[in-house]
C-alpha cells in the first residue's frame, strides 16, 4: 500500500479530537440541535475514514466495503449539512427535511447492503464498481447535492451576512473555512467515482481540518450570532 493509503488513520484520530470537544459543547446546550447533528456529522465523517482506516491494514471484505460505501457516500456531509440547516431555518422546517433525509438514508442504506457484489471488481482501492446494483449510484449525487448547498451554501450564506463588519471578522472568517472544509470531500469523491480512492484520503483530512478551523474560530469569537436560533441557546459563542 502507498504511503498515502494510510491518511485515513490519521482523519480517523483527529475526527475523535474534534467529536471530544463538540460534543461537549452540545451536552452544555443540549436544546442546540444544529450542535447535536454537527456532533453526529463528525462521528459519521469518522467512520467513514475508520473503515478506510480498517480497509488499509486488514484488506477488502464484502462487509468493510458495504460500510464504507454507506459511510462515505451518504454519511459524510449530511449530518452537518442538517445541523447548518436547524441553524439557519425555523424548526419545523428543518425537522421536516430531517424525516425526509432519514428516509433516504435508511433506503440507500438498505440496498446497499442487499445488493449482490462483482467480486471481479475489486480492486486494492474500494470502488463502487463493486456494486452490482449500479443504480444505487445514482442517488449519491442527490445526497452530495444536499449537503453542498446546505453545508457549504449555508456557511458561505453566513459569510456573506457576517461580511463587512469589522465586529464580526471572526464569524466571518469561520464560516468561510467550513465553506471550504466541506468542498474538499466533495472534491475527492468526484474524483473516486473516476477511481483516484487516495485523492478522496486527502481532501478528506484537509476538509475536516478546515472545518474544525472554522469551528473553532467560530467558538470564540465573543461577538453575538444573527442567526436567531443560536442566539436563543448561545450566549457569548457559538458553534
Amino acid at each position: 500500500m502507498p504511503i498515502v493509503a494510510y491518511i485515513p488513520i490519521s482523519t480517523t484520530i483527529f475526527c475523535i479530537y474534534f467529536f471530544t470537544i463538540i460534543y461537549k459543547h452540545w451536552r452544555e446546550k443540549p436544546d442546540a440541535l444544529y450542535l447535536l447533528w454537527w456532533t453526529i456529522g463528525v462521528v459519521c465523517y469518522g467512520t467513514g475514514t475508520l473503515v478506510e482506516s480498517i480497509h488499509t491494514i486488514y484488506g477488502w471484505s464484502p462487509f468493510i466495503f458495504k460500510s464504507w460505501y454507506i459511510a462515505g457516500a451518504f454519511l459524510g456531509g449530511v449530518p452537518l449539512a442538517q445541523g447548518t440547516i436547524y441553524l439557519l431555518m425555523k424548526r419545523k422546517t428543518a425537522d421536516t427535511l430531517a424525516y425526509i433525509l432519514l428516509v433516504v438514508l435508511i433506503i440507500a442504506g438498505t440496498l446497499v447492503i442487499l445488493s449482490p457484489l462483482d467480486v471481479s471488481q475489486v480492486h486494492d482501492k474500494l470502488d463502487g464498481d463493486v456494486l452490482e446494483w449500479q443504480f444505487i449510484r445514482l442517488i449519491t449525487p442527490f445526497v452530495n447535492i444536499y449537503a453542498l448547498i446546505f453545508l457549504v451554501g449555508g456557511a458561505f450564506y453566513s459569510a456573506y451576512k457576517y461580511f463587512g463588519t469589522k465586529d464580526f471578522k471572526g464569524r466571518f472568517w469561520g464560516n468561510v473555512f467550513i465553506a471550504v472544509g466541506g468542498l474538499f470531500p466533495g472534491i475527492g469523491g468526484t474524483a473516486t467515482k473516476f477511481g483516484h480512492t487516495y485523492v478522496l484520503y486527502v481532501t478528506e483530512l484537509i476538509g475536516i481540518l478546515f472545518i474544525f478551523w472554522g469551528y473553532m474560530v467560530i467558538k470564540y469569537d465573543k461577538s453575538l450570532s444573527i442567526h436567531e436560533n443560536q442566539v436563543q441557546i448561545e450566549t457569548s459563542s457559538a458553534y
